[in-house]
């Protein structure tokens, strides 16, 4: 049965021509910076802009104010996070995954981008992200689901994480609550394998061939989680 299953399959399998398509070293190991726009920070930029009505107020990011500056409205106060003093950018000398070192309930939106996949201990800088936020305030967080390791990150202080939309739910309405959660997802399969080879959003015939959304290949995962 199992023989004839795969005679089967074979007559209507597509035929894949092995040229120099089909290759084992990426294009670009830089995730696309050194091409242009990298897709991902497409999809981030594109969360981003849709939630741009929550970055308001006293705004807090990692290391520095970019998107804040950005996206932002009405800021009253830009605020950085870093882990020590080396950062003269820092208003707030902490760590995600100590929450006893960072100050409770100072922050109306917290803007944590392409961060969690490279803390072990995600629950604990998800707390950390909590107490920070203001009752009704706003954690606009995204993560990585397909990519590539980042080896700048994994010879420093680690690359762990890929997350799924089921995954990173989960992590977060331990901490934010059921009901509290919002998540969307971004990619497809030509996103993925242009991603995966490095290429930027500049080396496509058209950038639109981003924004079409399938559930199973998700590229960037973007979550908007309320304090309540």
């Amino acid at each position: 049965m199992g023989k004839f299953r795969r005679i089967v399959s074979s007559l209507f399998r597509r035929p894949v021509s092995f040229n120099d398509q089909l290759r084992t070293e990426p294009i670009s190991r830089k995730f696309g910076f050194d091409r242009g726009c990298p897709i991902d920070r497409y999809y981030i930029d594109s969360f981003l802009k849709q939630n741009q009505n929550l970055i308001t107020g006293s705004v807090l990011e990692i290391a520095e104010s970019t998107y804040s500056k950005q996206f932002g409205h009405d800021i009253s106060s830009y605020e950085v996070l870093h882990y020590d003093n080396s950062n003269k950018k820092a208003t707030i000398v902490g760590d995600l995954t100590k929450p006893e070192t960072l100050p409770k309930e100072r922050i109306d939106c917290f803007i944590c981008t392409q961060t969690l996949n490279f803390i072990f201990d995600v629950s604990k800088a998800i707390e950390g992200s909590y107490k920070v936020l203001k009752q009704g305030g706003t954690l606009l967080c995204t993560v990585s689901g397909i990519s590539q390791i980042s080896r700048y990150d994994m010879d420093r202080w680690g690359d762990y994480w890929r997350f799924t939309d089921l995954s990173i739910r989960k992590l977060m309405e331990s901490v934010f609550g059921e009901g509290n959660v919002e998540i969307i997802t971004f990619g497809n399969a030509l996103a993925a394998t242009a991603f995966l080879q490095g290429l930027s959003v500049d080396d496509l015939p058209d950038a639109s061939l981003l924004d079409k959304k399938d559930p199973d290949y998700q590229i960037t995962i973007g979550i908007k989680a309320t304090k309540c």
